[in-house]
């Protein structure tokens, strides 16, 4: 009996933070348990959206990406952990892709917009940031992928990835499953200061960090501002550390939020406990991290052997689409 695929990726940019776990690497290891068919990707040409201009840290960030999927329980026996340009027919396919969408409608998503405004690149967006959903939909498809997890911020490039899929139906054959998005309950976890947790933005906890590093920054992040002394009432709704507890620390949670909203809970108090929490789900990660760093040609293993077992099925999906179209 068929499985049902999954394709999910990040862009390597390096060591993971909270809210690649949250977001993403959490439900992953949990659809890999389930039985899935999982592929991992390390989507290296979307990083060229941006950091275009100096790619040497790539490679290195790729093999730190893979560690912490490791880390999290990713288990290669059961998953695909692959290099996105290591297998050419992506680009192939995104060619193809990029003949059925028009530019009004790439420059319509929503998750775009919020991007060139996170960047502030303004007018200055390049050819192939414009279009790397379509990309992104070629990386999907290619795999004839049922499920894809992402952020909620991500669902409207998995509904453009059905609308291509949808497309290329209608004009040539039914081949391409329309994929559907998994959100995961907690997809958007908040960084220090309150915006999205991001890199970019410097406000992130690296699932890496030491617990003099994590006390630090968990003691610099925001909390309600009304929230000044300990006796204020405050609003745990609105406030980073409590985000954090609700992920982190589910059994105080109710106590939390009572102490908080009532004023008997302060704020560096609640901070101390957090920190607490976060050393104590962080400790075995440390521990594994330094096991693989100790081991990089096995991780350079992993990742040969993935390669091989994507480009397998991409050189399929791709034979089945030139004789689709008649082409080629």
């Amino acid at each position: 009996m068929k499985k049902d695929r999954v394709l999910s990726g990040m862009q390597p940019t390096g060591k993971l933070h909270l809210g690649n776990y949250v977001g993403a690497l959490e439900n992953w290891v949990k659809l890999q348990d389930e039985g899935y068919q999982n592929f991992h990707m390390v989507a290296d040409w979307h990083t060229l959206t941006v950091d275009y201009e100096d790619t040497r840290q790539i490679h290195p960030n790729t093999l730190d990406v893979v560690i912490d999927w490791l880390c999290a329980g990713i288990d290669p026996e059961k998953s695909v952990v692959f290099v996105q340009s290591r297998v050419k027919e992506h680009a192939e396919l995104h060619l193809l892709f990029s003949m059925l969408i028009t530019v009004p409608r790439l420059q319509r998503n929503p998750t775009l917009k919020e991007r060139i405004k996170d960047l502030h690149l303004g007018k200055n967006i390049s050819y192939g940031h414009l279009g790397y959903p379509v990309l992104q939909a070629a990386d999907i498809l290619i795999y004839k992928a049922d499920y894809v997890p992402v952020g909620e911020d991500q669902m409207p490039h998995i509904e453009l990835t059905r609308e291509i899929a949808r497309r290329f139906n209608y004009l040539y054959g039914n081949l391409f499953p329309e994929p559907e998005g998994l959100v995961t309950p907690f997809s958007r976890m908040p960084g220090l200061d309150g915006r999205k947790m991001s890199k970019s933005l410097g406000n992130t906890i690296l699932l890496s960090d030491p617990p003099e590093v994590l006390t630090q920054k968990v003691m610099s992040a925001f909390t309600d501002p009304e929230k000044i002394r300990l006796g204020d009432p405050g609003h745990p709704e609105i406030c980073v550390v409590f985000a954090y507890h609700r992920n982190f620390n589910q059994p105080e949670i109710p106590e939390i939020e009572r102490d908080c909203r009532n004023g008997k809970l302060g704020c560096v108090a609640c901070k101390k406990n957090l920190i607490q929490k976060l050393i104590a789900f962080l400790e075995p990660w440390g521990e594994k991290r330094r096991y693989y760093e100790d081991r990089m040609d096995e991780i350079e293993g992993i990742i040969e052997a993935g390669i091989e077992e994507a480009r397998q099925v991409a050189r399929a999906t791709m034979d089945e689409v030139r004789e689709t179209m008649k082409i080629g």
